[in-house]
């Protein structure tokens, strides 16, 4: 908190020294020459203009940093050479690039530009994808399609947008930031995944649809001993708020391990959310107790189902190893019970704080992890019941088209919706320091997130992502998404060479795991067992 009365000192520090000067040059200039009037009337403009960033409520870095705040648009006004070095170098933060931030906060504001002179990537670098576009192009669809999330065993089934709120806690987020992702996601009809949090105030204010994320510290839904409190679950998950429910298994930026909350965090607040004491370190196992082999996760899931009334229920994973997920489709055709959605968290997804060595060395990426639970739904027969939800750094239209052509029914995002609600990736998320107020618990620097209209860009950035989907689709002379094929997405894979995700991806036919495994799968499919986990 030393950094915060620091801050709320040099905020108003900077406008009363200002001020100060102001009144002592207007005795001067009352009585001296003409060059003290133009110093007051200089002074003047940057006293009125500290008193005006107080106020507005646009710019978050500005009601957190009056006047020196304008700085940060000053670099983004520069030459683009200048301000890639700066990126580079970690000024304003690295996760994405700079078309990719442009596109998020020009979707965000509603003010989306063309972009003069052509593409500044290398499109002959190893790696670099494309979609294949049609010389006959179609008109784009009407209005974005829903994905219905429920099986058999669901008697609530879900409606699902295509682009929602990922998981993001409400103790990394702010009070102000989860209740701007909740009341955009209620503004454009589109869910908000509440994190391993559990459900705080925020995130019923706005009113939107929320898919309960459990995680293995049972938060909100916990015995004293930290154990899975199914009464408690069963009250909770029944409100008409809570429209889907998950296990979360893992977390694609650091699979494997738990999460910590410093005790410093855990205000009141928090610690009444998630049902732990005030002040003391919060620690996510990197295990559950309610299961320790496939079978037993599957049978969870239908018991967590149950207690939700029938809601959609289902678990989130950043894949390890191809045979677990076979060994839960195993347990899923022993027991005759399934989940009735499974999202896919990627090594490339975010978090506020993880060991290096996890966020870049543990974890499948999305676009093969994809490829696996697809394929191995498909192979045992039951990718027509389960939907697929996919998170890792999905940010634009193009995202959301390739995403689905690789296997995901519906998409998440996380960092991309930060930045609709002002995150300028300053990478202090751990540091309770954030500038914009997003991801801090200090009350003086989230005062600087403006609910009503950051609410608004949330819903914006959704709506103009989506409709780009939907553009970009009709390019390639498409008027479903369920016409999208794997061979429309090429990758350059050497000097020259370039293959079709048909060929660089095995896909597996209906029931192939069952009849005559492919001797790609054959061994992965003979060791996977649903009951007990193997690397």
């Amino acid at each position: 908190m030393h950094g915060s009365r620091f801050d709320g000192v040099l905020r108003f520090f900077l406008i009363g020294v200002l001020s100060l000067l102001l009144v002592v040059v207007g005795v001067i200039a009352a009585i001296g020459s003409w060059a003290w009037i133009v110093l007051l009337v200089i002074l003047a403009g940057l006293v009125a203009l500290g008193v005006y960033d107080l106020v507005q409520t646009k710019h978050s870095i500005l009601r957190n940093y009056p006047i020196l705040g304008h700085m940060r648009f000053l670099m983004e006004s520069l030459r683009p050479e200048l301000q890639q070095y700066f990126i580079e170098r970690n000024f304003d933060g690295r996760p994405y690039d700079r078309n990719t931030r442009t596109v998020i906060y020009q979707q965000a504001k509603g003010t989306k530009e063309e972009h003069p002179f052509g593409t500044e990537r290398d499109l002959y670098q190893v790696g670099y994808e494309y979609l294949v576009h049609s010389t006959a192009p179609v008109k784009p669809m009407d209005a974005p399609p829903r994905v219905r999330i429920g099986g058999p065993d669901c008697t609530k089934p879900y409606d699902m947008a295509l682009l929602n709120v990922s998981a993001m806690s409400f103790g990394s987020l702010s009070a102000n930031a989860i209740e701007a992702l909740n009341k955009g996601a209620a503004a454009g009809g589109f869910a908000h995944d509440t994190g391993e949090g559990a459900i705080s105030p925020y995130h019923r204010k706005g009113g939107g649809d929320l898919v309960w994320e459990v995680g293995s510290g049972y938060f909100g839904c916990r015995t004293d001993d930290g154990d899975f409190d199914p009464d408690e679950f069963s009250r909770k998950a029944a409100d008409d708020q809570v429209k889907m429910v998950h296990l979360k298994l893992s977390q694609g930026a650091k699979p494997g391990i738990g999460g910590v909350l410093p005790g410093a965090k855990v205000t009141k607040e928090i610690a009444e959310t998630r049902d732990v004491p005030q002040g003391q370190t919060v620690i996510s196992p990197a295990y559950h107790q309610v299961f320790s082999t496939p079978r037993e996760l599957v049978r969870f899931m239908a018991h967590m189902r149950n207690l939700a009334g029938g809601k959609p229920t289902g678990f989130k994973l950043c894949v390890g190893s191809r045979r677990d997920v076979l060994a839960i489709c195993k347990a899923m055709l022993e027991e005759q019970t399934y989940p009735d959605m499974i999202t896919v968290d990627g090594a490339e997804g975010g978090t506020g704080a993880a060991p290096v060595e996890y966020s870049d060395h543990v974890g499948m990426p999305l676009t093969e992890g994809l490829a696996v639970v697809h394929n191995a739904l498909v192979g045992v027969g039951l990718r027509d019941r389960i939907a697929i939800g996919a998170s890792g750094k999905v940010a634009t239209g193009v995202d959301v088209v390739k995403r689905i052509l690789q296997g995901a029914d519906y998409l998440n995002a996380a960092r991309a919706m930060m930045m609709a609600v002002g995150c300028i990736q300053a990478q202090e998320c751990h540091t309770n320091t954030c500038p914009v107020g997003v991801a801090t618990q200090d009350p003086k620097r989230m005062r600087a997130l403006d609910v009503a209209s950051k609410s608004e860009r949330v819903t914006s950035y959704q709506k103009h992502t989506v409709e780009q989907a939907m553009q970009v689709l009709a390019s390639m002379g498409l008027s479903s998404f369920d016409e999208l094929r794997p061979h429309m997405l090429r990758r350059r894979i050497g000097h020259g060479d370039i293959a079709s995700y048909d060929e660089i991806v095995e896909y597996l036919e209906p029931g192939a795991l069952l009849e005559n495994p492919p001797e790609s799968w054959a061994a992965d499919w003979v060791q996977a067992d649903p009951d007990r986990f193997v690397p």
